[in-house]
């Protein structure tokens, strides 16, 4: 969906000379809110059940302030229900550089964009790894926020809790200056101190890629402090599923019997799933929950950061989007998620051309980490 030619040449002419952003165009993920414009989330039927916006989103009216210039809106997963570039109604996102193998997702067409050259940024979203994963597919720089922030509070909802908004650039310079717009400048502070978790089922090539990418940045956990995570983060994916799925049923349990045939046979399957969530489920895995934030917390008082990997293979065919292949992708990127932390996903290269990435993940938005990192990448230490 592109912005009308008459209608970019005027916000190209409105943008404000000295702001930040100046006349930089950007895509925007189709979550999001432009007024006049039918907002979709990558399904068929959303705009007859929410009318047409009459205003803005938040982050288009923080970036317009900044200067930069929406040219249109982008492709995602349908409902942002997913980690790869899939969807039924609108055909599928696949890598700009490998065909046949997927950009990820849910943030797909935002990250394709950037990858492809298309815009210098896009914008997009992460619940449980939507801008993470495409980010490392694609080899581009990626930030997630925090849920509960005004960038993401009236986007469309996945899983309120967990929700947050973000965006994809192909530079570090790149990624310094929309952060530096849109989340203000950094704390001030020493360098920060991390560590480097090595997850277990990484793809050989990838274990060995992000292992040398994170040499740079910071040191292997110590034995006591990997045990701990390692011992937290197990669960996180099932834990995850609980508690998300049961905030999307209540989301679109509204729409989906007059709805259903309308969604995505993936779609369809995972609300099956999230009905069938009952409160003794959600009971159950709240102490798993609330023992992963408390190991975060605990992981806080003693490092600025941890670094892990953001995925644990190269971007996949689409023969290879199972439901056995998201599970490992969710535990990679669930344990942030649920603690509801930001991360920066650094591109990592493989000797086969493809790419994995490194998620820097920090206490908050304004963490002296995420800079300390695009600088450390911009000379070199990180071999991205």
């Amino acid at each position: 969906m592109v912005a009308d030619e008459s209608e970019l040449t005027e916000a190209f002419a409105r943008s404000r000379p000295g702001t930040p952003l100046c006349g930089v165009p950007y895509l925007l993920k189709d979550l999001f809110d432009v007024a006049g414009l039918p907002t979709f989330a990558g399904s068929l039927f959303l705009p007859e059940v929410r009318g047409s916006p009459e205003s803005d989103s938040r982050i288009v009216k923080a970036l317009a302030a900044a200067g930069a210039v929406m040219a249109g809106k982008t492709q995602l997963f349908e409902f942002a229900w997913g980690l790869t570039g899939e969807n039924a109604h609108y055909g599928d996102c696949e890598h700009p550089r490998f065909p046949g193998r997927t950009t990820g997702g849910s943030s797909s067409g935002s990250a394709l964009a950037v990858a492809a050259d298309v815009v210098p940024f896009a914008v997009g979203t992460d619940t449980g790894g939507s801008i993470r994963v495409p980010a490392a597919f694609c080899g581009i720089f990626g930030y997630r926020g925090t849920p509960g922030d005004a960038l993401i509070s009236d986007a469309v909802a996945l899983s309120p809790r967990f929700d947050t908004a973000g965006w994809f650039t192909r530079s570090a310079a790149d990624m310094r200056s929309v952060m530096g717009s849109l989340i203000g400048p950094p704390e001030a502070g020493p360098a920060p101190r991390g560590c480097y978790l090595e997850m277990p089922d990484l793809e050989p090539q990838v274990a060995e890629a992000c292992r040398a990418a994170a040499a740079g940045l910071a040191r292997p956990a110590d034995e006591s402090t990997r045990g701990e995570l390692l011992g937290r983060f197990a669960p996180a994916a099932e834990v995850y599923g609980v508690l998300a799925g049961a905030e999307s049923w209540k989301i679109h349990k509204k729409w989906v019997e007059r709805h259903r045939a309308q969604y995505g046979p993936l779609l369809q399957d995972r609300l099956e799933r999230a009905r069938g969530i009952s409160p003794a489920q959600v009971a159950a895995v709240e102490p798993s929950f609330e023992a992963l934030v408390l190991a975060w917390k605990g992981f806080f008082q003693a490092y600025d950061f941890l670094v892990m990997a953001a995925s644990p293979f190269p971007a996949l065919a689409k023969a290879d989007c199972t439901p056995a292949n998201r599970l490992r992708m969710l535990d990679l990127t669930t344990p942030a998620s649920l603690a509801g932390l930001p991360a920066l996903t650094v591109p990592v290269p493989l000797p086969s051309g493809l790419t994995t990435g490194l998620q820097v993940i920090a206490s908050h938005p304004r963490s002296r980490v995420f800079p300390w990192i695009l600088n450390a990448v911009e000379s070199g230490a990180a071999n991205p």
